[in-house]
């Protein structure tokens, strides 16, 4: 097979106070014409840097050496005229988190009729009916009404879609994709893989996908490359790898899929929280007098009951009311319907009331980066419960701090240290530090792991695992992953736009469940059987 794009002995350093720190040592690849090359490996092992180097989208402060070969041109050390008539026309990419890649001043039009205007030249009603044409072709329901759109206005599902819609604009021969699906539900995520294997089979492009979920990588690729510490460990087609990887990472990569299930729920088990027809709807207000038009249902009808050592996982897609309804219970917003919490009523109670039972419900989020404050070491961010609630009598609260790390495996030593200074995983663990420092009873987990790797996914599964075993603590885990929920959760309850569809224990939802949306969950989560027609 000719190939489209050919890397050979590809070195990155970047140059920072006055060092040099190689992020990736003589990678050679190549994608062919008409072919779905992945590259998979954690975080920090190169893979974005190797794909951001084809076209010198890199920092002044890297320094790249090797060669970067398209269609038979050198692209290392091109001029700018070059490399900005490659960029867009003949390689475009799709980037991980649509909404810090799209503008949220502009509309989607502006944003699209941008490269259209740059690259092809066309104005007016030429351009539009161009956008349109990309929206369609994407799966953008009603395209023309949302041309007037900003990007929060749009689903996670549609910002991708409008992510892939640019990348298109001008046909480009190779798409570079890097993580597009990780922030992703499972059925939009689905979707998503569908989608760019039409549009690679209609605009006859090559595709270079970029992630570190091996699942993905099974149902879309015709080739890997598996990257670990800025070089390729291994490579090879993509059934040949997975039946029989020789390398001990690609091994470990290809285990790391949280396994197990819970412990049992202990005897006797007190109820630490339940809801009795929980309802959570927003009031539509209009005109001067603020007058309640209508109203958003986020929440319609919620029943559920947790006891100590037990986990109810919440699954749905986005906007399915899970987060909000974990919210609620925890009294961070209004509902209506009774919350019993440690065997009292608390829907009423203020605000002062609240507080002493604040201690004991605690949440941990989805991104530990951005829960965390940069400007507080970790000493500081582990004890900031203590000053709120307390100190207990005659400990110290150092002594407290260093405790809860080595609880949760971190080193006590870099209690001084800032969140930057940590990876994904060890900031995770800083997170669940601080909740668990005020020895909880109920523990919301609002999609912990889904911007962790596989390998660290697994590691905080057991970790939240272990510490609900020592502590019989209740958790309520909200998560799109279901291969976590299954291996963490006791029972599972199944939303969609504000209604529960199906809940029940674990195994009856995951083995048969009873509705069209859970069997359809199941289907986008464990259905990993390659795109038909073999890869994308």
């Amino acid at each position: 097979m000719k190939p489209l794009l050919d890397i050979r002995d590809l070195t990155v350093a970047f140059r920072q106070d006055g060092a040099e720190s190689l992020a990736v040592r003589d990678v050679s690849l190549s994608v062919g014409e008409g072919e779905t090359v992945a590259i998979v490996g954690e975080s920090g092992s190169g893979k974005s840097v190797t794909a951001l180097s084809t076209v010198s989208l890199l920092p002044e402060s890297a320094r790249v050496k090797g060669s970067v070969l398209y269609k038979g041109r050198e692209l290392v050390g091109a001029d700018e005229k070059t490399l900005r008539n490659v960029r867009g026309n003949d390689i475009s990419f799709i980037f991980q988190e649509p909404m810090t890649s799209l503008n949220p001043l502009h509309t989607i039009e502006k944003q699209l009729a941008e490269s259209i205007e740059l690259h092809q030249g066309l104005r007016g009603e030429a351009v539009r009916g161009r956008i349109i044409e990309l929206l369609e072709k994407v799966g953008i329901h009603e395209p023309a009404r949302r041309l007037g759109a900003y990007p929060h206005q749009l689903s996670g599902g549609q910002r991708q879609r409008v992510m892939i819609a640019m990348a298109l604009a001008n046909g480009p021969d190779l798409l570079i994709a890097d993580e597009p699906t990780t922030a992703l539900d499972v059925t939009i995520q689905a979707q998503i893989l569908e989608l760019l294997a039409d549009l690679k089979r209609q605009e006859n492009m090559s595709l270079l996908f970029i992630t570190h979920d091996l699942a993905v990588v099974r149902r879309i690729a015709d080739r890997v490359y598996v990257m670990k510490g800025g070089e390729i460990v291994e490579n090879g087609p993509t059934a040949e790898l997975f039946a029989n990887p020789r390398h001990e990472y690609t091994r470990m990569l290809i285990g790391a899929e949280p396994k197990g299930r819970p412990d049992p729920v202990p005897e006797n088990a007190r109820e630490i929280v339940r809801t009795e027809h929980l309802r959570i709807w927003f009031p539509i207000q209009r005109g001067l007098l603020k007058r309640t038009v209508g109203h958003i249902k986020a929440v319609n009808d919620a029943s559920l009951s947790v006891c100590e050592g037990e986990t109810l996982g919440i699954v749905g897609e986005s906007g399915s009311g899970k987060t909000t309804l974990a919210l609620a219970i925890m009294r961070l917003i209004r509902s209506e319907g009774p919350i019993v919490f440690m065997g009292e009523h608390i829907e009423k109670w203020q605000a002062r009331d609240l507080r002493p039972q604040r201690a004991r419900m605690q949440i941990v989020f989805q991104d530990p980066y951005g829960s965390l404050s940069p400007r507080m070491t970790v000493e500081e961010i582990i004890s900031e419960g203590l000053g709120v609630h307390g100190v207990p009598e005659g400990r110290d609260p150092r002594e407290m701090v260093e405790e809860i790390m080595e609880e949760v495996g971190l080193d006590p030593a870099s209690m001084h240290r800032y969140p930057h200074e940590f990876s994904g995983g060890q900031r995770q663990r800083i997170a669940i530090a601080r909740a668990m420092i005020l020895r909880p009873r109920l523990v919301v987990l609002d999609e912990p792991t889904s911007a962790l790797d596989m390998t660290v996914q697994v590691q905080i599964v057991n970790l939240l695992r272990d510490l609900q075993k020592r502590h019989r603590l209740a958790y309520l885990f909200i998560s799109h992953d279901l291969r976590v929920v299954r291996a963490l959760s006791h029972k599972v309850m199944v939303m969609k736009r504000g209604d529960v569809v199906e809940s029940g224990p674990t195994q009856q939802i995951f083995e048969a469940p009873k509705t069209a949306y859970t069997r359809a969950l199941m289907a986008a989560a464990f259905d990993l059987r390659a795109v038909e027609g073999g890869g994308v």
